[in-house]
């Protein structure tokens, strides 16, 4: 694959036609500026981003995000809309942190107001939110308290007192998916879940203080309830040891299966099953249950930090929910093909979900503007909020999920100084919370791609429309 293979549609837009190889059931389109396309040559990507296209039952394109970067199987910002009645489903394509997403708490305060309290605070959120590798809660829930966790995900955690039945309301899905199906989840991963509900994690979640400091659009930004130097709380985890556990067991099931399903892939960790078969049933079951788990997450993550919030700050605020969404998660959506309406599993990983105006699955109070979009920055580096469009339809409604990796965790740990990250950070006046200082190595801006570049191909696409930027105050990490 050169640059010379890709044909460019428009600034952002640039696709592998349908005859760049025989197995190709549809091209293949990635959204990178000009300024970007050299980036996505430096791995396997592209590769993984054309064998997308060959899965059974694929519609239009396989699509990726301008953070494409390599992943298990499918790239990591790749978007596959499959026939839910004639084709399959990946867990590739979903990834192994299934509902790895976003929450963002929004306060009164402002910066002035915070800075008082900023270092107790951050303090305290660290000391209530267990975060790092494998890392629990001292109390394990047994299997038929998770069970319920994993049928009904947040609401769950609501009716037991952890939140008001408004966070469900600004909760993707309501935080809980119907479909899910504790028993399809097995006690291996139910055993790696226990201790994990309200957990961070490692890698790159992090739970960072932040502020508003620009606005892009003030009439959305003021129904969405935000104002310049307003400081909010970023959570970003998903599903822990238990939705790793779940991808690994339906992905080493479907390897075993696909030949009795004739299935001929490129690439072993595309391994996928007809949606309606057992096997695929099973695998979407369980992702949901796993989706449910993260939902539950983030939800008990937020009940600790309001709690934390309310010791230093006492009780003027309950922070309230902008909204959660998830990036990792396969979902039927009914989408117009050769003019009827048909249902789709829409794969997606390290794509965010960017719903438009006046769409039914998005809250009562953003009906008449859309969607609010949750994308993370690297650490250190800014954040934004932006709103779904009509026009990411041609991408089925889906934009990018963050900065995207350019360096190796590997690569990163070698050829970085975490202290010296620390410096850099605190020089910038960011508070930094960590239990390792090789998590900090790993999750380094300078491993990731600019999110402002990022940004600006969704924006100028229109897939998703900036609202406003948000600058850390405190990053708080895991191993």
């Amino acid at each position: 694959m050169e640059k010379k293979d890709l044909i460019k549609i428009n600034d952002y837009l640039w696709e592998i036609p349908k005859e760049f190889r025989a197995d190709m059931r549809v091209p293949a389109r990635v959204y990178v500026s000009e300024k970007m396309l050299e980036e996505i040559f430096r791995d396997r990507s592209l590769n993984q981003l054309i064998n997308v296209a060959t899965l059974p039952g694929i519609v239009s394109y396989s699509l990726a995000m301008p953070d494409i970067h390599e992943g298990y199987g499918f790239p990591i910002g790749g978007v596959a809309a499959i026939k839910a009645d004639e084709g399959v489903i990946s867990p590739g394509g979903v990834g192994y942190d299934i509902n790895c997403g976003m929450r963002l708490l929004l306060s009164s305060y402002s910066e002035d107001e915070l800075n008082p309290y900023l270092n107790r605070l951050a303090d305290e959120i660290a000391i209530s939110v267990p975060s790092g590798l494998g890392r629990g809660h001292k109390k394990s829930l047994g299997h038929n308290d998770l069970d319920k966790i994993l049928n009904y995900g947040a609401r769950q955690l609501v009716e037991n007192g952890y939140g008001d039945p408004e966070d469900l309301e600004y909760c993707e899905a309501g935080g809980s998916l119907e479909m899910a199906n504790a028993r399809a989840v097995s006690n291996r991963a139910k055993n790696r879940g226990g201790d994990q509900v309200g957990t961070l994690g490692s890698g790159n979640h992090f739970l960072e203080i932040q502020k508003v400091a620009e606005i892009f659009n003030p009439e959305v930004a003021e129904k969405f309830g935000l104002f310049l130097n307003q400081i909010a709380v970023m959570i970003h985890t998903g599903s822990r040891g238990l939705g790793h556990q779940v991808a690994t067991d339906y992905i080493q099931i479907m390897m075993r299966t696909m030949p009795n399903y004739q299935i001929n892939l490129p690439d072993r960790e595309l391994a996928c099953a007809p949606f309606k078969s057992e096997e695929g049933q099973n695998y979407f079951q369980a992702m949901a249950a796993a989706a449910n788990f993260a939902w539950a997450n983030r939800q008990m993550i937020s009940f600790f930090v309001r709690q934390a919030w309310e010791k230093v700050l006492g009780k003027r605020d309950k922070l309230r929910i902008l909204y959660d969404v998830a990036h990792n998660i396969a979902k039927l959506e009914q989408y117009e093909i050769d003019g009827k309406k048909q249902t789709l599993v829409v794969h997606r990983k390290g794509s965010t979900r960017a719903f438009p105006a006046h769409h039914p699955e998005i809250p009562a109070k953003y009906q008449a503007i859309g969607q609010p979009v949750l994308i993370p920055g690297s650490m250190g580096t800014a954040s934004y909020i932006l709103i779904g469009t009509e026009k990411s339809e041609e991408s089925w409604h889906s934009t990018c999920h963050g900065a995207g990796r350019q360096m190796s965790r590997a690569s990163a740990i070698k050829n970085l100084s975490a202290q010296a990250i620390i410096n850099q950070l605190k020089s910038k006046g960011i508070l930094v919370k960590c239990d390792s200082l090789k998590g900090l190595a790993e999750e380094a801006p300078q491993a990731y791609k600019d999110i402002d570049e990022v940004i600006n191909v969704v924006d100028k696409s229109g897939l998703s429309l900036k609202v406003a930027k948000l600058v850390p105050l405190a990053v708080i990490k895991g191993e």
